[in-house]
């Protein structure tokens, strides 16, 4: 029997979750579709958002040959060979060109990306691209020119909650056993938003149970799944688990945790950069400024993953996890930014004060913009204390030191400046 998450797979455009900006009505794929006129495209959004499933039924509803490869496993000969398969079906049939449909091709490197780039733009193939990752910075701009880019949205709690109800009530395995949903909150915290991993976990949970009557509550979801978990581990379900762990070692300063989930994603296939990427965003949000230099190491590892590649990467991956573990923490500007946004959100665009504005024209220096603004440097030690945030939030803190050596000689220093300004 097939896999229930493959049982409930949309039949129709129609049965496609949240995703009404791409196949409702008047939206681009359903113009594609009647005028006949398919564009290559890539699908960008979170994993288990249908991105599969929509290239496969454009082609079904297209009528025309599909082929599929995963970045993960095929090269530049799989490419090419397929690409002649399609050369030669064009030549002699005159018909439609076929979808050759990549999955995760953000994993495929700048040489297997330029191997598409001729056969797209013949029109030998219609290319249909699947990333979790953003295609600015993954897809080669050659590539990316030759394509529209779709973003799948997220899932949200509803919507997930609804594909639960719908896969006990319509299929035909499901439908047969006697089921109560009491809870689903455990079920969708460990699908992660994926519709896919939703779907396995529920069926491995009610094949899990042996009783006639089978009540979920999130106690019974989190027993039966967690005693299943290497499952999901073998088949990559773990993926954003597994990061999740590596991020939180470096966050709780151990290096080991680090080293032991890095492997893991290592032995698991992982995408270097995407590994990198992480570990740039944990040396500013969760180290920062109590030691700057994370962040330069963690962006040179980036560089120099990206130009080696495996299996040499990985000793470039542990130098920095273990770096990184071992170094002290803070979260200081991180926390200062999430404020400063949400004070923007709620005050809304508070004009900027009349000293500090530009005056550019004699019509702006007549209106006093700039006037009373005075320049740091032409005072004792490059500072002079006055006012830098609009009158309705001012004296508003932002940024607070963390507990660490450097922010706390920072933290000496803003007291010597602002006089107990800030809270300083």
């Amino acid at each position: 029997m097939q896999p229930l998450a493959e049982r409930m797979r949309p039949k129709s455009l129609d049965e496609f979750i949240n995703q009404k900006h791409l196949i409702g009505e008047n939206s681009p794929i359903r113009i594609m579709l009647k005028t006949g006129h398919i564009a290559s495209m890539i699908f960008w959004g979170p994993p288990g958002t249908g991105k599969t499933t929509l290239a496969q039924m454009i082609s079904e509803l297209s009528k025309r040959n599909f082929y599929e490869l995963s970045a993960i496993s095929s090269g530049v000969k799989e490419v090419r060979e397929i690409i002649e398969k399609a050369k030669n079906q064009n030549l002699f049939s005159g018909g439609n060109s076929p979808i050759l449909f990549i999955d995760e091709i953000h994993r495929f490197n700048k040489s297997q990306q330029d191997s598409l780039l001729g056969a797209v733009e013949k029109g030998w193939i219609t290319l249909m691209g699947a990333t979790t990752e953003n295609p600015s910075f993954e897809v080669v701009p050659a590539l990316l020119s030759r394509c529209q880019v779709y973003t799948l949205n997220s899932l949200s709690k509803e919507d997930l909650d609804d594909l639960i109800s719908r896969a006990v009530s319509k299929d035909e395995y499901l439908n047969k056993k006697n089921i109560t949903i009491e809870e689903t909150d455990s079920l969708i915290r460990f699908s992660g938003g994926d519709a896919r991993k939703l779907l396995n976990g529920l069926e491995l949970v009610i094949n899990s149970i042996s009783e006639e009557k089978i009540v979920l509550t999130n106690e019974i979801v989190t027993k039966n799944i967690q005693q299943n978990l290497a499952k999901y581990d073998k088949s990559g379900e773990m993926h954003y688990d597994i990061i999740s762990a590596f991020i939180k070692s470096i966050r709780g300063s151990d290096p080991n945790g680090a080293v032991y989930w890095l492997a893991r994603m290592l032995e698991g296939g992982e995408d270097l950069k995407f590994i990198a990427r992480r570990l740039l965003i944990s040396a500013s949000e969760d180290i920062g400024n109590a030691n700057p230099t994370a962040l330069v190491i963690a962006n040179n590892a980036f560089q120099a993953v990206t130009t080696i590649g495996y299996p040499e990467a990985r000793i470039i991956l542990s130098q920095c996890a273990v770096y990184l573990a071992n170094s002290p923490k803070s979260n200081a500007t991180y926390e200062a930014i999430g404020k400063a946004q949400q004070t923007v959100r709620q005050t809304g665009d508070l004009p900027v004060p009349l000293h500090l504005r530009n005056a550019p024209t004699k019509l702006m220096k007549d209106l006093d913009y700039g006037k009373e603004y005075k320049y740091a440097h032409s005072y004792e030690n490059n500072f002079i204390e006055q006012e830098f945030l609009p009158d309705e939030i001012k004296g508003t803190t932002f940024y607070e030191p963390g507990m660490n050596q450097r922010e706390q000689a920072d933290k000496e220093a803003l007291k010597k400046k602002w006089k107990g300004k800030y809270g300083y």
